[in-house]
């Protein structure tokens, strides 16, 4: 019997992992080209007004965006502290408890589908559920749209993430008589515990560049945030109004939130994973 080549095999190999190194290379260069164009046009607009002041009037230069940058953090952790508990209870529940019964099929099918659900149809449901009745925008509600987007990314990775841990170190932890939420929580949990913050991380990412949601729940305004139920000003809707304005020093400020925004969530991400590989290593 006469053997087989071995070069088209090695050809087609090679050719796939030419187009996986081009595929790998085109995403990096897209994501340094982004991240260059909005350092060197953003962090022009950085100086001290820029974080401690109010913004001004429309043909008025100078100002800042100190309550855009304050009513983001506050308006990320509402959502953090709602959508975030949630995920990760859904995730257990789909990894430890339900697994295969039809009501955890049935949990996986609409977390699918409302994580492929566009961000301004969730806005224009909150809006429905809490702006119109109450009759005003609120921090609560732009909370709200956020964390329903951060649930099904929390709940899948956490589902993913505990599916990973080997059922041997689950069944070890009952065999010595530990109880099942115990065993979850304390054993399971701390396994898991760097692909759960990983999650984490990317629901905050998911939600940090929004503005959709927070047209219809949030709103903005020019104004500090004196409290949780008003409009609140945030930095993805502030981008969006002097993006469009014809104003150059508008323009410039829209920038420099841009670069803030994505600083801000590059920092988070990359002093998580530092913290989380220097306590691994010890």
């Amino acid at each position: 019997m006469k053997p087989r080549s071995q070069k088209p095999r090695k050809f087609y190999n090679k050719f796939a992992e030419v187009l996986a190194w081009l595929a790998a290379f085109s995403g990096l260069f897209i994501l340094g080209w982004i991240l260059y164009t909005i350092t060197v046009r953003g962090f022009a607009a950085f100086n001290l007004a820029f974080f401690t002041e109010l913004p001004n009037p429309p043909g008025i230069e100078g100002g800042g965006l100190a309550n855009a940058i304050i009513g983001t953090v506050v308006l990320t952790a509402l959502a953090t502290l709602i959508g975030v508990p949630l995920g990760l209870l859904a995730g257990i529940y789909l990894s430890e408890f339900g697994q295969n019964s039809k009501f955890a099929e049935t949990v996986r099918f609409f977390s699918n589908m409302l994580m492929g659900t566009p961000s301004i149809i969730i806005g224009i449901f909150v809006y429905t559920l809490l702006v119109l009745p109450f009759g005003n925008f609120s921090a609560y509600a732009g909370a709200t749209a956020l964390a329903v987007m951060m649930f099904p990314v929390v709940a899948r990775t956490t589902e993913d993430m505990l599916q990973l841990v080997p059922s041997s170190v689950r069944e070890a932890a009952l065999a010595l008589g530990t109880p099942r939420w115990k065993t979850t929580l304390q054993i399971v949990f701390r396994s898991a515990k760097n692909g759960l913050i990983t999650g984490v991380l990317l629901a905050v990412a998911r939600i940090s560049g929004e503005t959709a949601p927070l047209l219809f729940t949030a709103l903005n305004s020019p104004y500090w945030l004196s409290g949780l139920n008003e409009p609140v000003p945030n930095l993805t809707v502030t981008i969006f109004n002097y993006a469009m304005s014809p104003y150059e020093d508008w323009q410039q400020m829209a920038w420099g939130a841009s670069l803030l925004i994505s600083v801000g969530v590059l920092s988070v991400t990359l002093i998580t994973r530092f913290l989380l590989k220097e306590k691994h290593a010890k």
